[in-house]
């Protein structure tokens, strides 16, 4: 039976990443919605379709607002940002939104292009991963771009498993069970900054 804590355990922390920069990683708030627009407008077109697996040109305003307004009682956000001349830049983020049940959810996550390959996605990941147990989530997915390479090797190195979805070859479903009573549960490896 999932524990059902509320509220978020993500407390605000300073990260250095592999190139040595930093970053604070910290839960998401309504805060954020700011931000979380400037991000989207800083993304490639390319990064735009990876992320939402179709071409997104504005947006969804009100959709960003009901997600916001639902944390943390209906998911997990976690933010990773920089200071920038007024005053952050968010450059990733990662989210969880809970099935009605609460025992699963379905996650997504985006990394700036600047900060690709510094180990920041691991980072997120394994935030959001840690808060989803804490949180009493029994699996989270996420469905990923068969071209999403570098998105599927971190899949594999976290542990996911990762299935062919039915109807879609263009698609990947990247699945771990987090439930520690399970027979074979996925683990995540240590932060290393990976």
């Amino acid at each position: 039976m999932p524990n059902h804590v509320s509220g978020s355990a993500v407390a605000g922390v300073d990260v250095t990443l592999r190139d040595g920069r930093s970053v604070h990683v910290r839960a998401l708030d309504a805060a954020d919605e700011a931000e979380l627009l400037q991000t989207f407008e800083r993304l490639s077109d390319a990064a735009r379709y990876m992320r939402f697996m179709r071409v997104v040109r504005k947006p969804d305003v009100e959709r960003l607002r009901a997600v916001l307004a639902s944390f943390p009682e209906a998911g997990i956000g976690i933010v990773a940002t920089v200071p920038a001349a007024d005053g952050i830049d968010i450059v990733g983020s990662a989210i969880t939104i809970f099935t009605a049940d609460r025992t699963s959810g379905e996650f997504a996550i985006t990394v700036s292009a600047q900060f690709g390959g510094t180990g920041l996605a691991t980072c997120l990941m394994t935030t959001l991963i840690d808060e989803a147990r804490r949180r009493g989530l029994k699996e989270i997915e996420g469905f990923v771009l068969s071209q999403n390479q570098a998105m599927l090797r971190l899949a594999r190195r976290l542990g996911f498993r990762i299935e062919s979805e039915p109807g879609d070859p263009t698609v990947r479903r990247c699945r771990m069970n987090l439930d520690p009573s399970s027979e074979a549960p996925a683990t995540v490896g240590a932060r290393t900054g990976t």
